[in-house]
């Protein structure tokens, strides 16, 4: 373990704007920023897996549209020779009936009618395709989402607990739900590439020197937005910290949870303040790239429009002088002011391209993270029921980037069926105790032993199924009653028989009755209709989720810190009935609670300082007789 970075630094507290703080990882040449194209084959196969027939639709209606405005264009020019030819024969000459009646009009009829069928055919293709979009970035969004749920689900606790990674993720979660611009980005460049071959086709015909000037004209548009195209991602990666804090700020200042104090305590004033301060620091900086790209996107685009214009007087010229019909003249016109536009579109759109796809390595590099606490290849069957217990050897443990040993040389047995009591006092190593025997974490030192063989020999998966651990900082579900028990073995939420019976085992079943509907209620007010419990009330149904799950191993750390007295007695008695022949583990600041423990363990510094029955340990007259009388002194 210890092998992920460090944790970064603590979030900024307030003060005025700052300069945003140096990019942690930022392109530094055009040939690394386009190496970031190398996301885009990975990103297309995800489209494919995500719906084939929907991402062959929108490929072959856009290949059809793109061909409508050089053929649309090319009628017009079509149009306008017939109509001059037209006007040549004197073909107006009286009335608009003996016109129609001579014949002379039917080929102009048919070139308006198709001119017609295809504009009609480049709004209905247009319409399909944004429907088209829209339904396969949905299934792409979610499909992503999924994805990048089910690889979090993997990782390691520790991944969690690191604020770097926590960056990352927080990258990678933005990046599932806004990708949707890169995939019509992406079409729409594909799009107006078969465009403008058609229209390179054309002008090649008639004036190849156009398409050189073009290029000329529009390369350096395209430099200066591959610049700041990666200007703008440095800025958002350098800021990820930043834009955590504000989404914190955001939710801690207008949400359920944080009402009562922040009323109470009068925080409101403190928490906007230290929003509006970062807040205007991102603005500023992003205020200044804005500026910078806004003068320069200007400069180019003026380059562009005097080679545009150039070309337009020349064309013109050779008009002038029978090179071209007037058909001719409309069609290269029309044919370079559009052809100029999409090869801007295309040269700026490919830099954005290679910006939009560094944004994908935020996404693609999370999906790369691996954890390191896994399953064997061919892993031992769980021994159930336990033989012997757990054996700590030299244990030792200590998280990543830290000095100091979180616990250390821990060697003792948790003996089969036993119930075992941790004592010490805040810091003392009683959570990260539980959460090695849990393989939340493995051990940096030492080993833990389940029936002689090394906790790491076994499957994963298997070992915490029989494992049910409550956290005092448990997690309060906006799900139902019913729900919120049934996670401790989520599989059998539909067994409301089990449910309930958990629910009585755990003393929850009255105030869940109590609720408007019941096992049914919505539970906390995030949702409409939602109904929230007291501490305690919660307590009893995190306590439910331990019955539910019926594994083989109980852990309970700190069951009972929010129960009046009575309930912490009633609770206590009903699990020394339920737990007969499970091994548990209890973790109590309550001596009244920890003397019913076959044994009492009590940590000091990450280290085990005694160990022993209630007895004992007051007869041996050392740090649990100390804590125990303090702690009677106090309720006398």
């Amino acid at each position: 373990m210890g092998g992920r970075a460090a944790p970064g630094a603590p979030p900024p507290s307030g003060g005025g704007p700052r300069e945003p703080p140096p990019p942690k990882a930022q392109p530094k040449n055009l040939r690394e920023r386009f190496s970031a194209l190398r996301n885009l084959p990975p990103f297309l196969h995800d489209l494919w897996a995500t719906s084939p027939t929907l991402l062959t639709s929108d490929l072959v209606l856009r290949v059809m549209r793109a061909l409508l405005p050089v053929a649309t264009l090319f009628v017009g020019k079509l149009i306008i020779d017939e109509v001059v030819e037209l006007l040549r024969g004197g073909a107006i000459a009286g009335s608009l009936h003996d016109a129609l009646a001579s014949g002379r009009f039917h080929h102009l009829a048919l070139l308006l009618g198709c001119e017609f069928v295809l504009a009609v055919l480049s709004d209905l293709f247009g319409r399909v395709v944004s429907l088209l979009d829209a339904l396969l970035s949905e299934k792409y969004t979610n499909a992503t989402s999924i994805r990048l749920m089910q690889h979090a689900a993997t990782l390691d606790l520790e991944d969690f607990e690191d604020s770097e990674m926590q960056d990352r993720l927080e990258r990678a979660r933005r990046q599932a739900v806004g990708r949707s611009s890169l995939m019509g980005q992406l079409f729409g460049q594909a799009q107006d590439l078969v465009t403008v071959v058609a229209f390179a086709a054309g002008l090649v015909v008639y004036a190849p020197w156009l398409i050189l000037l073009l290029a000329l004209a529009l390369v350096p548009a395209f430099l200066g937005e591959a610049h700041f195209n990666a200007q703008s991602y440095s800025l958002n990666y350098a800021w990820t910290t930043e834009r955590r804090v504000l989404d914190y700020l955001r939710q801690t200042g207008a949400s359920a949870e944080t009402a009562k104090e922040v009323k109470i305590f009068g925080l409101n004033a403190f928490l906007i303040e230290r929003y509006r301060s970062l807040s205007e620091g991102f603005y500023a900086a992003n205020r200044s790239l804005a500026k910078r790209r806004a003068l320069w996107g200007s400069a180019f685009a003026a380059l562009g429009t005097v080679g545009y214009y150039a070309a337009y007087a020349l064309i013109t010229w050779r008009t002038m002088h029978g090179e071209f019909s007037i058909g001719d003249l409309t069609f290269l016109s029309g044919s370079f002011r559009r052809l100029r536009n999409l090869l801007e579109n295309l040269l700026i759109g490919f830099s954005q391209l290679a910006g939009q796809a560094l944004y994908l390595d935020d996404l693609y590099s999370f999906f790369e993270v691996q954890p390191e606490i896994v399953s064997p290849k061919q892993p031992r069957p769980f021994p159930s029921p336990i033989r012997t217990g757990f054996t700590f050897d030299g244990v030792g443990f200590r998280y990543p980037g830290a000095e100091r040993w979180a616990v250390r040389e821990l060697s003792f047995t948790l003996q089969a069926g036993e119930v075992l009591a941790l004592v010490g006092e805040n810091g003392a190593g009683k959570t990260t105790l539980v959460k090695l025997l849990a393989r939340l974490y493995d051990p940096d030192e030492g080993h833990i032993l389940l029936d002689g063989h090394d906790l790491r020999e076994y499957d994963l998966a298997e070992l915490r199924a029989h494992v049910g651990v409550i956290f005092q900082d448990f997690v309060r579900y906006a799900l139902t009653a019913a729900e919120n028990i049934a996670v401790g073995r989520i599989e059998a939420r539909e067994d409301r028989a089990r449910i309930v019976h958990a629910a009585e085992q755990s003393l929850a079943d009255p105030v869940i009755r109590r609720l408007p509907h019941g096992y049914d209620q919505t539970m906390g007010k995030r949702f409409r209709d939602g109904s929230d419990l007291s501490g305690g009330e919660w307590q009893k149904i995190a306590i439910a989720r331990a019955y539910m799950r019926d594994a083989d191993v109980l852990i309970l750390d700190e069951p009972t810190a929010a129960l009046d007295a009575r309930s912490e007695y009633q609770v206590f008695e009903r699990f020394k009935e339920l737990s007969a022949g499970k091994t548990a583990v209890l973790i109590s600041h309550r001596f009244s609670t920890v003397r019913m423990a076959d044994r009492i363990l009590v940590l000091e510094g990450g280290r085990i300082e005694e160990i022993g029955t209630h007895e004992e340990l007051l007869g041996a007259g050392r740090r649990y007789a100390e804590l125990f009388e303090l702690q009677a002194a106090g309720y006398r």
